[in-house]
């Protein structure tokens, strides 16, 4: 039942160019929702720290998203918007926006106390606090929360093609799984790995560059 490295690794060889024809397809709809989940999750953090009725109304419907589960919200998307692309990014950004939302969100709130005091001396509008004074702040959290998305948005995006799709990673797996084709199988997943790895070392190098004064251990 379970192949041996050998065997997975002929298939990889023997259908390469299936595979990664597949794995690129993952790849951009991840890549799509990473960037829409992270610009989301942002603009959220700072809309909730501005306007904090705003954050009331909105709060309870973020955490209602992450109460559902996934494999619950896919099919629906699916039915409203097709078995395109948009299916697969939207999916993405449910599964990540939250983490980029609450870790960039307590950045802005624990701004150096000082600084904050600083501002309000100086009677400064609360979106000139937030520019120069909580945003630079709240760059490592948001840095923080960027790596996490980077690790779960190939996940919203399997999920919505394990719904539904007419290709990717996780339509292989169906295929090869319906044809007890497990070292097809474990090739894509092997695939899926990598993809993930990448992501995280891109992202990780990218925050380093957004936030060159973070300390690293």
């Amino acid at each position: 039942m379970l192949p041996g490295p050998m065997r997975v690794a002929d298939a990889f060889l023997s259908q390469s160019g299936f595979l990664l024809h597949h794995a690129s397809i993952t790849a951009f709809e991840t890549v799509l929702g990473f960037i829409c989940g992270v610009t989301a999750g942002t603009v959220l953090a700072i809309m909730m720290w501005l306007f904090p009725l705003f954050r009331r109304g909105l709060l309870p419907a973020v955490l209602v998203t992450q109460a559902l589960p996934v494999f619950a919200i896919a099919p629906i998307l699916v039915l409203w918007l097709g078995f395109g692309l948009a299916s697969k990014i939207v999916m993405a950004v449910l599964v990540i926006f939250f983490a980029v939302t609450s870790t960039f969100y307590d950045g802005l709130r624990r701004a150096d106390p000082g600084l904050t005091d600083l501002a309000r001396l100086y009677r400064l509008p609360r979106w000139k606090e937030l520019l120069y004074f909580r945003i630079p702040a709240g760059l490592p959290a948001l840095a923080s929360g960027m790596r996490i998305a980077a690790v779960f948005a190939p996940i919203g995006a399997i999920v919505g093609e394990w719904v539904g799709a007419k290709g990717g990673l996780a339509f292989i797996m169906l295929q090869s799984n319906a044809r007890m084709q497990t070292d097809v199988m474990f090739a894509a997943l092997i695939l899926l790995a990598i993809m993930v790895l990448i992501l995280r070392f891109l992202v990780d190098h990218l925050t380093r560059f957004l936030v060159p004064w973070q300390v690293e251990d």
